[in-house]
């Protein structure tokens, strides 16, 4: 009965946006510094914090604030962070952990966002490619869900080396993002090596637990047990759109969440400038429309969906529909 009565605590906490909420993982340096807008965990041996986190919303993501490249010497971090000296030509880029992209709703999260304690060394290829595209992907997660939940860093159980006076370079980083409302709370985790990205980034979906093993972390220990044990195992990436939102504040206005409903009978979370309110995926649903999907065939083996999805890329879903298309790309069977 505890348990229960706790399940639902946490859930209606998060469905309020409840600050009170310890979306906070483990540390294991001991160090934990708040910060206005994020909280992370310094770890002196490494000269970087192990994770940073902190919480984006969509009006967040609409903020206006420009970036002011304030690099400095966090003044909270009692054993001393990296300085600029540090990374002065080593050839590694100062790595945002927590973006400023996502702090521009706010002067003050804008500016402590340069915190030394907040940058890990990263190759220019990874810093200004795959990661900045994760970076932007992340942001949309935020629109389409509201409010969501992030924490990131490097993993130094596998590291490339070190710059300046010991601050640890990392082969590997580490987003794990929860989004706590319902009717689906879920929760997604990325491993990306330090260099080039040359894949999608779906294909760098990973379990939490993955991360957990490597960094000795653990996330999100103040979710019910079979909660977080659920969601820490599951590493499908069908759940979250891959799909990056071009953000403009000027259009901001004119942007709204889809009206069309979902297979599963959800909202369609989106975000669409039609007039008629619908996206493109949902424009059958319009009044007056009689665009209606075929019923397919079935087959009894499911194979992977023959469908092009608007990012140009093949359609991941399986289906059992003879002619090889799921429900989402019926209209591309007929054109066959």
């Amino acid at each position: 009965m505890k348990t229960i009565l706790l399940f639902f605590t946490v859930l209606i906490s998060m469905n309020l946006y409840s600050q009170e909420f310890d979306y906070f993982p483990t540390s294991t340096t001991g160090q934990i510094i708040k910060h206005t807008y994020y909280t992370l965990s310094y770890s002196e041996q490494n000269e970087q914090a192990e994770w940073v986190a902190y919480e984006l919303t969509k009006s967040r993501v609409y903020g206006e604030v420009s970036r002011t490249d304030n690099f400095r010497v966090d003044p909270l971090i009692k054993t001393g962070s990296a300085t600029l000296n540090d990374y002065k030509g080593s050839g590694y880029d100062r790595g945002h952990l927590a973006p400023a992209g996502d702090m521009k709703f706010s002067g003050i999260a804008m500016s402590e966002s340069f915190y030394m304690s907040n940058m890990s060394p990263q190759t220019p290829g990874f810093n200004r490619g795959i990661w900045k595209k994760l970076e932007a992907q992340v942001r949309t997660w935020a629109i389409e869900n509201e409010h969501i939940y992030i924490v990131t860093g490097g993993i130094f159980s596998s590291k490339i080396g070190s710059i300046g006076n010991g601050v640890t370079i990392p082969k590997y980083y580490y987003k794990v993002i929860l989004d706590y409302k319902e009717p689906e709370i879920k929760a997604i985790a990325l491993i990306l090596p330090n260099e080039k990205g040359t894949k999608q980034l779906d294909e760098y979906v990973v379990t939490i637990d993955r991360v957990e093993n490597l960094t000795g972390i653990d996330f999100f220990p103040a979710l019910p047990d079979d909660l977080e044990n659920k969601l820490e195992a599951d590493s499908d990436p069908l759940k979250w759109s891959f799909s990056p939102i071009t953000i403009s504040t000027s259009s901001k206005s004119q942007s709204v969440q889809c009206k069309g409903i979902t297979q599963a009978g959800t909202r369609c979370k989106r975000m669409t400038t039609n007039e008629n309110g619908y996206c493109w995926q949902h424009q059958d649903q319009v009044k007056g429309t009689k665009t209606v999907k075929p019923t397919p065939a079935k087959r009894t083996v499911a194979v992977q969906c023959k469908g092009i999805t608007q990012s140009g890329t093949r359609c991941k879903r399986k289906t059992t529909n003879l002619n090889g298309y799921c429900w989402q790309h019926q209209d591309q069977a007929k054109k066959k």
